[in-house]
């Protein structure tokens, strides 16, 4: 029988980091990403540029990211974003200037850097996570700003609504309501003797949480008979004593809910959670290739690419609030079987034939 929860859609390779006039082995699972980052870099700059995209003057763009600089992921978005520009005309040197700023999770350093941006009166600027756009809108009301990973763009009030956003802020959304349901009954297949189910996530990065993640979170785990549990951490010293804690309750899961804190402490979340033997699933397809259990949501190196589509728009005088807020339409679900041996599961063939991607 398959699970209440439905069929998952099947997007097997969705992302290609092939540039025009590269050809890549049909190994390329096993080329390192930064390898394929190199490749990007250097073919972006032999693409043809568009007659509109051409000026004396660059065009000045910001990118503001809430992710570190030295993040190998960090690298990968920000390579989507060039090569989705490159494609469209648009190259970094030649007839666009792009600064990036990196707040690696901490909001202060956000703070500034968006005030940098700002004060470089960019033409538009490409916030990655909630924060970064928090941070933004404290500085400007006038410049366009194109996010990308976003969950709550009205809860959070930087759009009026999703096919007119209004204002200077539009962009692309990384939620879609059945998303919930299916973290926790992913959990449940997996690991069909848990009884609890945890969901991290920082307040300070994550505000959108309580009203947006936890009702749904709340009445999917209590409709497959399990007990959720909030788990609010609000600093990286504090995350090793929530994992400790969830992983002492037998019958425990963690949910990694989407959270830019999330992603800077991956690493530490994913160690914790091995040492407890804690079922886990994140948003976030790298979470599991880097020793998670499970992922399952939107690829985001798509959403860049696809975010470059609004940044030539706006370029080539499009307004932001003429250009509707964009809803997630592909995703994945990857298993990593290390991962689920080592946690002592066995992953069923019908969650195996689900799976978009599964690690050995």
């Amino acid at each position: 029988m398959r699970p209440a929860f439905g069929r998952l859609p099947r997007h097997r390779n969705l992302i290609s980091f092939e540039p025009p006039g590269v050809v890549l082995a049909s190994g390329v699972e096993n080329v390192r990403r930064r390898d394929i980052i190199k490749i990007i870099a250097c073919s972006i700059t032999t693409w043809p540029l568009t007659a509109d995209a051409q000026a004396d003057q660059p065009r000045r763009i910001g990118l503001l990211s809430n992710i570190g600089e030295s993040d190998l992921e960090a690298q990968s978005m920000a390579a989507a974003l060039h090569q989705g520009l490159g494609e469209l005309g648009w190259v970094d040197g030649r007839n666009l200037r792009v600064d990036h700023r990196w707040g690696a999770g901490n909001p202060e350093r956000l703070a500034v850097f968006a005030r940098e941006l700002v004060t470089l009166n960019p033409e538009v600027i490409v916030a990655h996570t909630t924060p970064s756009v928090i941070a933004l809108r404290k500085q400007t009301k006038d410049i366009p700003i194109v996010f990308v990973q976003v969950s709550d763009p009205i809860g959070t009030g930087f759009v009026k609504d999703m096919a007119r956003p209004g204002g200077n802020i539009t962009g692309f959304t990384n939620f879609e309501s059945s998303m919930v349901s299916k973290w926790v009954g992913l959990l449940k297949e997996m690991a069909p003797g848990i009884s609890r189910v945890a969901f991290m996530f920082n307040p300070q990065t994550a505000p959108f949480v309580p009203r947006f993640y936890q009702e749904p979170l709340e009445s999917s785990a209590r409709a497959l008979g399990l007990l959720p549990v909030a788990r609010p951490v609000h600093s990286a010293g504090e995350i090793e004593s929530t994992i400790t804690a969830i992983g002492r309750q037998s019958g425990s899961a963690l949910i990694i809910l989407p959270d830019s804190f999330n992603i800077v402490h991956r690493d530490r979340i994913i160690a914790l959670a091995t040492q407890y033997k804690l079922p886990t699933i994140s948003p976030y397809r790298f979470a599991a290739e880097e020793g998670g259990l499970m992922a399952y949501g939107v690829e985001q190196i798509e959403l860049f690419r696809r975010a470059a589509s609004y940044v030539d728009r706006i370029l080539k005088g499009t307004k932001p609030a003429e250009l509707p807020v964009q809803a997630p339409t592909k995703f994945e679900l990857v298993i990593n079987l290390k991962s689920a041996t080592a946690l002592g599961l066995t992953v069923s063939p019908t969650l195996l034939a689900s799976a978009d991607k599964v690690i050995e």
